[in-house]
Order: C-alpha cells, then structure tokens, then sequence
C-alpha cells in the first residue's frame, strides 16, 4: 500500500471532492485479503505496543478527525483489539464544559496527552476549535476571548499555535499521527438510515448529525484550509477512504504499525549488575525446586 498517497503535502492546497476518492480501496479488491492484512498488522501492533511500553522513551498520539458517521469508533475498536489496555488510552472530545471555556482551547488536550510508553488516542480533538467553530462562529463567543482576538485572523493563529504545539510534542518524543476518515456525504446518509431503521443501533443517532449535515460545504471548506495549514512535515495528515470501513481499518493499522516500525525501538537492556542479580535470582528459585524434590523423596 502508497501510504504517501494518502499524506496531505505541507502547504498544498486541496480539494476533498476532486482530489481524494472516499470508495478508494487499491488493490485490494477482496474485502477478506483487507481483514487478513488487517490482522496481521493488528499482531504487530500488539509486538510494538509492548517494546513501546518497555522501552518508555516515546508515547504515540494518534488524533482521529471525521464527519459523523465516519467509522471513528468502529476504527478504534478494531484496531487497537490486540493492544493492551494498560498501554492505551482514548479521549472523545465532546462540547467543552465551563471549567475547559475558562482555559485556552488547548488545555484540556494537555492533560489528556499519553505518557511516555503509551498510546494515547483522541477521537476528536483540539481540531475542533478551527473546524466546528469556523461553521458555526457563535461558539467563539463562548470561550470568552478579549475582543482584539475576535476576528478572522484568528485562525491563522490557531493553525501556527497548533503547530507550535505538534512541534512541541514531537521534540519531546510523542509521534503524532492524525486521520481524516474521508466519507462522502451518499455513504453518511446510508449510515444514518441505517441507524434509524435498526433497533440495536437507534442509540447512535443523534437529531444534531442531521443539523450538521447541511452545513456539509462549510466543513469540507473548513477541514481542506486546516489541511493546508497543519499538515507539517512533523505531523502531516493523513486522509483516509472511508466509504468501505473494512479498507479505512486496514490503512490506519498499516500506518500506525509503519510508524512504530520507523521508531526503531528495542526492548532495554540490562546492566551487568541487574544481570548478576537476575543469575542470583535464578539460582535461589532453583534451590527451591531441589529442596522441594529431596523433600518429597524423603
């Protein structure tokens, strides 16, 4: 798989609809030879996942940014399976509650960033301060900004600010991996029916993804200016077909596996003097098992 192809070049600028297929699948034809492929990276997740944690030099930040219906969490689910769970840590970033308005935008992402050794996962993120509020301009009202930071300059300094910080966090060993599942407006709508129309899933639909829904142009104006602007040679975007979940699964495991791989980590080592007490460990639980054998023979 071209894992290039699906990075956003930093500075280009891109269209959503002309430039990027949300049915793309390559070649893989066979939804069974994407779920076999999908496996195995979900085993070399696991592998890496554990020298990650071992080694605890670097943590992983994998930022997940989608219209609704997407397949976010179904995304989540199936690729972090094999993971585990004392490693990894997920975050939904909902609407910001009064404590998280009387901070700048960023301060709830701060602390909920991964320590080192973990894999730490936004499902949403501090993205949705130059996404959701560009659509709709009224929440800016709500974070309680000075009025000389009002404006539309703002996002300019939203878009250097988020990259300050992507740069911050990766001089400080957190890799940051960030996913637009790209979905077209036709596959939303088949979701959505789908939700309403079987019982089990009722519980996922919401009277406000279809409000959103026809503000469908100003997102994708708003998400392809963000692209533009964030995506850094440090942490580029990456946009990812997701009108066939079964492929948007296997392409973020492949690049989330690839990534781990280009950290080159290994399992520590030990110092001679840890490796004499291990030796002397050792020998003390062997003398358990002879002293254990000559008692029951007696």
């Amino acid at each position: 798989m071209d894992r290039d192809a699906f990075i956003v070049k930093p500075g280009s600028k891109i269209s959503l609809k002309k430039d990027y297929d949300t049915a793309f699948t390559g070649s893989y034809d066979q939804k069974g030879d994407a779920k076999i492929k999908l496996l195995h990276d979900i085993e070399r997740l696991a592998k890496y996942q554990d020298i990650l944690y071992a080694k605890n030099t670097h943590a992983l930040l994998i930022i997940f940014q989608a219209m609704d219906a997407a397949g976010k969490d179904s995304t989540i689910k199936h690729v972090m399976s094999g993971i585990n769970p004392q490693g990894c840590q997920v975050f939904s970033f909902k609407q910001p509650s009064s404590e998280e308005l009387n901070h700048g935008y960023l301060w709830r992402s701060f602390k909920a960033l991964p320590e080192r050794g973990r894999i730490g996962i936004f499902n949403r993120s501090y993205y949705e301060d130059v996404l959701v509020t560009r659509v709709h301009p009224e929440l800016i009202e709500k974070q309680q900004l000075p009025v000389s930071l009002k404006g539309n300059h703002i996002w300019k300094q939203r878009f250097e600010e988020i990259n300050n910080f992507e740069k911050y966090l990766v001089n400080n060993g957190i890799v940051v991996l960030k996913f637009f599942l790209n979905v077209s407006k036709k596959e939303q709508k088949n979701r959505f029916m789908k939700r309403i129309e079987t019982p089990e899933k009722n519980w996922k639909f919401s009277a406000s993804d279809i409000r959103e829904r026809n503000f469908w142009d100003d997102y994708m104006n708003a998400y392809e200016d963000a692209f533009r602007h964030t995506s850094t040679e440090w942490a580029p975007w990456h946009i990812i077909p997701a009108d066939h979940k079964w492929f948007t699964r296997m392409a973020v495991a492949d690049i989330v596996c690839s990534k781990l791989k280009e950290l080159k980590l290994e399992y520590p080592t030990v110092t001679e003097e840890h490796m004499q007490r291990i030796l002397q460990a050792k020998e003390i639980l062997q003398a358990e098992d002879r002293q254990l054998s000559v008692s029951s023979e007696q």
